[in-house]
């Protein structure tokens, strides 16, 4: 175990480390943190018109439902100014940041990015309208589609932002701008010397943007869709891939490093547009047991992170239930308030399980087998995936519950998970009162 350790110290943490702070990996982290606001309210949306109008429908209760038609309609608002047009707010949010990182003027890097995703997105739509009282295709210059600026545009909204804002940091890095005079408000200032490496970057995702529907006949965010997202998305779904993540997770965290943190663009790259593909799916009217994903990023928090990292929640219960050793217990008390809304530094740096050997094995093994038994749980139908929004401050089974849209068996498997790591967690607090006894004989021994 030590030579494990050993290398792994030497060798994976810093690798792992430099990973975790490169530069446009922050960047995407930070703007997804950044848009939680209307993440959060979109969700807040979907959710409120299952209760007013998806359950109440299910139960026959089409009175109330057209009582509450005025509340449907203004959550229908709130989802359409929020996550119908996610992939807007993503794009800016990552333009912001990447330019920031550079050290050059983050609002124009926004604004470029913006400009830049908009470039990509197809100008004509397509509809049939009646001419002379005949039935004739139609297109017109000048329409959005919607589909391209919600859950399905953040690959593509990923790509051509971290793209358009290099191009415009570099630029303005290499001084390639307009510069006026000291005298010039630095406002105005700001704004022109922006222009050039803006004008630059902008034509840069025109051209392309031109170049490639010209060669295949489709947008680019289609072909990226095609051929990026969606085998990504489906290799996702896969037990191996849920298991393998919880399982790093952890091993980050095993060794000092924010496991949540390092493997974020995974997670929330990944993760997160099929649960906004979920959001959508539902706020358009869909059927819970057509989701087009079961395995989502709330599915993580929801079955494998109760209390925190590790289920460490369960380690408390374990150490009040059967650790002799003052120090654990006092860990313990003071962590509980805490762990109640999954924060658990205390409990990861204060037993420590920071490099402890002892629990290493359950600290990696209880997520792992959580993750196996919520997953074959929503693959078999048990429990619906994961589809809703919620902060992940919240108390395990609570989470879980909001987050399947009011599902009881989806936070009584968040509970049962918390009982099978207790299961896992207590033989090695049992083990932990032998090895602190054997070293206090041990040291008596010597004194002797």
């Amino acid at each position: 175990m030590k030579k494990f350790t050993d290398w792994m110290e030497q060798k994976f943490v810093p690798k792992a480390a430099k990973i975790a702070s490169q530069r446009f990996l922050v960047a995407i982290k930070d703007s997804f943190i950044a848009i939680m606001p209307i993440t959060m309210v979109g969700s807040i949306a979907v959710l409120l018109n299952v209760f007013f109008r998806d359950l109440p429908n299910s139960w026959g209760l089409e009175g109330f439902v057209k009582l509450m038609t005025p509340i449907i309609n203004i959550n229908g608002i709130v989802w359409f100014a929020s996550i119908a047009i996610l992939s807007l707010a993503f794009v800016i949010s990552l333009g912001y940041n990447v330019s920031r990182s550079y050290d050059v003027n983050p609002v124009a890097g926004a604004l470029v990015a913006f400009a830049s995703f908009i470039a990509f997105l197809p100008q004509e739509a397509k509809f049939d309208a009646e001419i002379n009282g005949v039935t004739q295709a139609v297109s017109s210059w000048g329409f959005i589609n919607l589909d391209y600026l919600g859950a399905k545009g953040l690959f593509p909204a990923m790509i051509i932002g971290l793209v358009s804002a290099i191009i415009y940091s570099k630029l303005m890095k290499s001084k390639l701008t307009i510069k006026l005079p000291d005298s010039v408000p630095p406002a105005v200032s700001k704004a022109f010397a922006s222009i050039i490496p803006g004008v630059v970057a902008v034509y840069i995702c025109a051209i392309l943007s031109h170049l490639v529907v010209a060669a295949t006949g489709s947008p680019l965010n289609d072909l990226i869709q095609k051929y990026i997202q969606a085998p990504l998305l489906g290799l996702s779904q896969g037990m191996f891939s849920v298991v393998l993540l919880a399982f790093l997770v952890q091993l980050f965290w095993f060794f000092g490093l924010h496991g949540h943190n390092v493997l974020a663009p995974i997670m929330d790259g990944i993760y997160q547009p099929a649960l906004l593909a979920n959001v959508e799916h539902m706020a358009k009217g869909g059927a819970v047991k057509d989701l087009p994903y079961i395995w989502t990023r709330g599915s993580f928090d929801a079955y494998l992170q109760m209390g925190g990292s590790g289920i460490t929640i369960a380690l408390i219960f374990a150490i009040y239930l059967f650790s002799k050793r003052k120090e654990y217990k006092t860990v313990a008390k003071l962590s509980t308030p805490m762990a109640i809304f999954n924060i658990n530094e205390p409990v990861i740096f204060g037993i420590p399980i920071v490099l402890n050997p002892i629990y290493i094995i359950p600290f990696l093994l209880a997520p792992t087998v959580c993750a196996i038994i919520a997953y074959t749980a929503t693959a078999i139908g048990l429990i619906p995936p994961v589809y809703v929004v919620v902060p992940w401050v919240l108390p395990p089974g609570i989470y879980a519950f909001f987050a399947t849209g009011g599902s009881v068996k989806a936070a009584l498997v968040s509970l049962f998970n918390v009982f099978v790591a207790f299961v896992i967690w207590a033989p090695f607090v049992i083990m932990a009162n032998k090895m602190a006894e054997d070293k206090k004989n041990q040291e008596n021994a010597e004194e002797k």
